[in-house]
């Protein structure tokens, strides 16, 4: 049976779940309070979330469109190795490379393939209301949309998740993080991280002349800096090893991002009868395991599979839970700890922390590295099995 399902939120968990809803026959609209469609950063597609979009029918597309990654290194900022892997060690551990892809060409991937006139940007949802066995949104046009469901995909300050859960408390995580992308042609045997005194940098292919970097440090909140992000950038890693100074000067000083870290823990409540969360919504998670957005790939091909099988979407959107909460869990926890460990304070304790990374053995690193980001680390639920 056909449903009419308002998704709120064109993240790419809120896209890709309208994709798999769509596909499987359901009446989509989807709604987003952003008008801003500029190009943005990066975004690594690890191999888990390859399958899940995959059963999206996209996975091919995602795949010819960034740079892959197929071992992986990290470095201490002098140049030493911490982590100097053997070649396509990605390959054997995760079953194929990591993809790295603009998340304005990911965001493009998805939207292109969603029916058309589905997709409203300006519109937020402001309320929402319980309608006999529906739900009622209003909308930030002051219109009222009646659903049969509702996704909450409208991230980490859901609208959604507030309506299940009453309030959510948001707070700064000690640390910012800065993202470019330069057009810089980098040695894929750099590709991976070079990480300081409680700083962490990261730079990987996105292609064969560009280059998406990041870095992080404790700093307090709402800081900018007065010469420019770049500038600051290029005064504190002057003296680091390359690539990271030659990949500063190839990148653009309106190319830069800069946004303070923000975390809120996963929300009690993921579903109530026909509304449900999904992606980071449901179980914000900081950026340090590359995981956030692949989760919520796994949550939109998963969710359509629990949909398309369940007698009715209540039933579909609890068992979606009871299945997910302990894929995502110990992701959030271990991200968390990441994070905590690699920007802490004094400097001496990250440094310790950082260069003791490279003392786990490969086998160790790659057979718990495969747990979260391998193919096979995608998993939909058993044939036959209560969905």
């Amino acid at each position: 049976m056909s449903n009419r399902i308002g998704v709120v939120g064109a993240g790419i968990a809120g896209l890709a779940t309208a994709i798999g809803l769509q596909r499987r026959g359901h009446d989509v609209t989807v709604v987003e309070q952003r008008t801003d469609t500029s190009s943005g950063a990066g975004i690594s597609i690890w191999p888990n979330a390859l399958a899940a979009l995959d059963r999206l029918g996209l996975g091919d597309e995602v795949r010819a469109a960034g740079g892959r990654i197929t071992a992986g290194a990290a470095r201490w900022y002098d140049g030493s190795w911490l982590r100097r892997p053997a070649a396509e060690r990605m390959v054997r551990a995760l079953g194929e490379p990591l993809v790295v892809v603009q998340r304005s060409v990911l965001r493009d991937i998805l939207a292109d393939a969603l029916a058309a006139g589905s997709l409203h940007y300006g519109l937020a949802a402001t309320d929402v209301t319980m309608v006999g066995d529906g739900v009622a949104l209003q909308l930030s046009d002051d219109t009222v949309s009646t659903f049969d469901a509702v996704v909450g995909a409208d991230g980490i300050h859901s609208v959604l998740a507030r309506h299940l859960n009453g309030p959510l408390r948001r707070r700064y995580v000690g640390y910012t993080a800065w993202r470019g992308i330069a057009t810089y042609a980098l040695d894929p045997d750099l590709a991976g991280e070079t990480m300081g005194p409680g700083i962490e940098t990261g730079h990987v292919p996105m292609g064969p002349d560009l280059t998406y970097w990041f870095a992080t440090e404790r700093v307090p909140e709402g800081q900018r800096a007065p010469e420019g992000e770049l500038a600051y950038l290029q005064a504190k890693f002057a003296h680091w090893c390359e690539p990271i100074p030659s990949m500063l000067a190839a990148t653009a000083p309106a190319d830069v991002l800069r946004d303070d870290l923000y975390d809120r823990g996963p929300a009690r409540h993921w579903a109530r009868g026909p509304i449900v969360l999904v992606g980071d919504a449901a179980h914000p998670m900081r950026p340090h395991l590359g995981q956030g957005g692949c989760q919520g790939l796994e949550d939109a091909a998963i969710l359509a599979e629990f949909v398309d099988q369940a007698p009715d979407l209540p039933t579909a959107f609890a068992r979606f839970v009871a299945f997910r909460r302990p894929r995502v869990a110990p992701l959030v926890r271990e991200s968390a700890w990441f994070g905590k460990v690699v920007n802490a304070r004094p400097g001496f304790l990250s440094a310790a922390a950082s260069r003791a990374t490279g003392l786990i053995p490969e086998t160790l690193l790659m057979r718990h590295l495969a747990t979260i980001a391998a193919g096979s680390a995608f998993v939909l639920p058993a044939a036959g099995a209560p969905r």
